[in-house]
């Protein structure tokens, strides 16, 4: 029974009809209190406050109808169908059930009375509607019509439609006796028209007949945008507040390694550009304070930023500690250790290799020489951060391709530096230009830095878009590049044939290259290959031992060949711009001018259309990614389908990014003159936990 005393904050047994099983089902809909429920938002709504004549229906349709059992009948047309005609008198329509019991059937006699909601689909016999939802009607008992719209809501295994929606009729009676405390104050709302929380919340769950569905569809009904913001303002304030700790923690103030540093920049073969020139400068600077420096680089591929990041470590080693960097996939992260190994050992300075996939022996070693100190610098994967790794004095960490990790992965590797209290200064680098407001919601506990200067020399790469009944005249384009002593990518995005998906497959594809080229050494390189066995691929691709590389995605960030002039890429329809541009930028490297060959498969939707188009007018990866927010999203963008962005429940950053810079001025007011509302806000919205480390 519902306790007299429930309240938002109470446990989801308080409500009838909640016990344990349920209770733990709702879980996996991150459902534990009263007050989840209420921002547990309608994916959309249907309109059953209206009944519709069964001679009204159109194919396509979702309506409400009502009529009598005129037959029921089970047949045996492949599988087993209960097929139920109904009829009110305009027409007639067949119900199609294709998984019932015997009960069932038992209700569906002649004259027996129903309400019933789903689809009309063209059948064999007319218009049919395939498992509706149906509730049979008593003698005299006129059909339910709902006065607001109804709610789908997202679900999970053993809990039914029905069954949220009484939860959230449970929960929203219970707003209404303990009404929520109203966190953004009145002049927040009053400037950005947003409605108080309660109206929103109860407007959202039980829309009137009238409401803007259309609106609220596109997520922007003024409703629901008053919680997006509210969303996205307990996110932001989370992170500034990671930023205020780190200006109070204590951090080593690394002054020292001038001289290192500047032999070490004299001995490039290259001089950096003023845009590298710039960020040296910032992170020399930050280096220098006493606190821990939380910076983000951003770089378009081939903009030096790694260069960046070995100035930063060589000042880190030249003061006596150690420095740390992390990458997302064994492949980029060997690249990083062979290029700061190439630069170091000149100077003295072994780098240290520590990968999930290690020998025992070799890993054992790894983890003596970071505890005891000797390795002063220390590149590897996630294993950087796991049980068992100690470090002697950790004072710089580097994370690569930050997007692929979490805020949580972040947090989780600068606490292996903490020591006598002093934290590690922290820089993180992405090749994915992101769009200021983006950035403003993914970063805000981070300072930024932008490299936006190629260097001298780097010349645009030429892309073009061809239709994959071309292929001939792509394998030709090939055989000319390599012949003439350039080297070439050829790229698919899976390794096996799939009846699912029509991809072309690498391994397919390798085989098809390898007969139509027999004249060039041709290789192969995906993800499911051994560390090992895809290092020896890239090392001879690199040396020049293989003219053509056949690859999956795994190419596509950190491998750096300036011989490769020509990118050619299978599906490019299927895949984003941000993730495309990568690949295209694994080309371009050397002097000689590189061409990104984009092949399709027609006809192009005009999505797609759109996409390669972006391509072919720019090779700047701050438009290309501010157009894929805009096409996309930004999970995509960031590759956020795995950690890299907070989950929301109901903002969406790609299509409430214009809230931003509100949200900004917002959280700021907030936490210099009611930092309590901050604490209220953030509890409400990412609960009680540390949900990012130090909240």
């Amino acid at each position: 029974m519902q306790s007299s005393d429930s309240n938002l904050a109470s446990p989801l047994t308080v409500l009838n009809g909640v016990g344990p099983a349920l209770a733990k089902k709702l879980e996996r809909l991150n459902l534990y209190r009263v007050e989840d429920l209420l921002f547990l938002l309608p994916l959309r709504y249907e309109d059953r406050t209206q009944l519709v004549k069964i001679g009204a229906l159109q194919p396509g349709s979702r309506c409400l109808i009502t009529g009598e059992v005129l037959l029921a009948e089970t047949v045996y047309r492949g599988r087993r169908n209960l097929l139920v005609r109904i009829g009110d008198g305009t027409g007639q329509v067949t119900l199609r059930f294709f998984h019932f019991s015997r009960q069932q059937v038992a209700q569906f006699q002649a004259g027996v009375r129903l309400t019933c909601f789903g689809e009309a689909r063209k059948g064999p016999s007319g218009l049919e509607m395939i498992h509706p939802e149906y509730r049979i009607l008593r003698e005299n008992q006129d059909a339910a019509i709902s006065d607001s719209l109804t709610a789908i809501y997202p679900s999970t295994e053993g809990v039914q439609q029905g069954r949220l929606r009484n939860l959230t009729d449970q929960a929203l009676r219970i707003m209404q006796a303990h009404t929520p405390e109203e966190l953004l104050p009145a002049d927040v709302r009053g400037q950005l028209g947003l409605p108080e929380l309660a109206h929103a919340v109860e407007y959202l769950h039980r829309p009137p007949a009238d409401a803007d569905v259309e609106s609220m569809v596109a997520g922007k009904h003024p409703c629901q945008q008053r919680l997006a913001f509210e969303e996205l303002l307990a996110h932001y304030i989370s992170l500034r507040r990671l930023r205020a700790l780190a200006r109070v923690e204590s951090a080593p103030s690394l002054t020292g390694g001038a001289d290192e540093v500047c032999k070490f920049v004299e001995a490039l073969p290259y001089s950096l550009t003023r845009a590298q020139q710039r960020v040296v400068d910032e992170i020399i600077a930050d280096l220098a304070e006493p606190h821990p420096m939380m910076r983000l680089i951003q770089g378009d591929v081939g903009s030096g930023k790694t260069v960046v990041a070995a100035i930063a470590c060589l000042k880190a080693i030249s003061c006596g500690v150690q420095a740390a960097i992390m990458a997302p996939t064994e492949l980029l992260a060997e690249q990083h250790w062979r290029s700061f190994s190439d630069w170091f050992r000149p100077l003295g300075i072994e780098p240290a290799w520590l990968s999930g996939s290690q020998r025992t022996a070799a890993r054992r070693e790894a983890l003596e020489s970071i505890e005891g100190g000797s390795a002063s610098l220390v590149v590897g994967t996630h294993a950087l951060f796991q049980e068992g790794v100690r470090f002697h004095d950790l004072a710089l960490v580097v994370i690569d391709e930050q997007h692929r990790f979490g805020v949580h992965q972040r947090v989780a590797l600068r606490e292996k530096g903490v020591a006598e209290g002093r934290y590690p200064h922290q820089l993180v680098m992405t090749a994915t230009p992101i769009p200021r407001t983006l950035a403003m919601a993914a970063y805000a506990d981070l300072d930024t830095s932008v490299i936006d200067e190629l260097p001298p020399g780097r010349r645009p790469v030429s892309t073009v878009a061809v239709p994959e009944t071309r292929r001939d005249e792509v394998i030709a384009r090939v055989r000319d590049a390599c012949s003439s002593g350039q080297q070439a990518y050829w790229v698919c995005p899976l390794i096996e044939e799939s009846e699912v998906l029509d991809f072309e497959a690498a391994e397919a594809s390798y085989a098809m290259l390898t007969e139509a080229l027999p004249e060039l050494r041709v290789g192969l390189v995906h993800g499911r290959m051994r560390p090992a066995e895809k290092e020896r691929g890239m090392q001879a691709f690199k040396d020049g031992l293989i003219q053509l590389l056949v690859a999956t995605t795994v190419i596509e960030v950190g491998v750096d060949v300036p011989n490769a002039s020509l990118m050619i890429i299978e599906n490019a329809e299927r895949m984003g711009l941000s993730q495309l541009h990568q690949l295209r930028g694994r080309v371009g490297r050397g002097a000689i001018q590189s061409h990104c060959v984009l092949l399709y498969k027609p006809p192009l939707g005009q999505l797609a259309r759109s996409r390669l188009a972006v391509l072919r007018d720019t090779n700047d990866g701050f438009v290309v990614a501010q157009r894929d927010l805009e096409l996309r999203g930004p999970g995509e963008l960031l590759g956020t389908r795995q950690t890299g962005l907070p989950d929301y429940r109901i903002a969406d950053i790609g299509r409430d990014a214009d809230l931003m810079p509100g949200v900004q001025v917002a959280a700021e007011s907030i936490m210099r003159g009611s930092p309590d509302r901050g604490d209220a806000i953030v509890r409400r919205w990412l609960g009680d936990a540390n949900r990012y480390g130090k909240v």
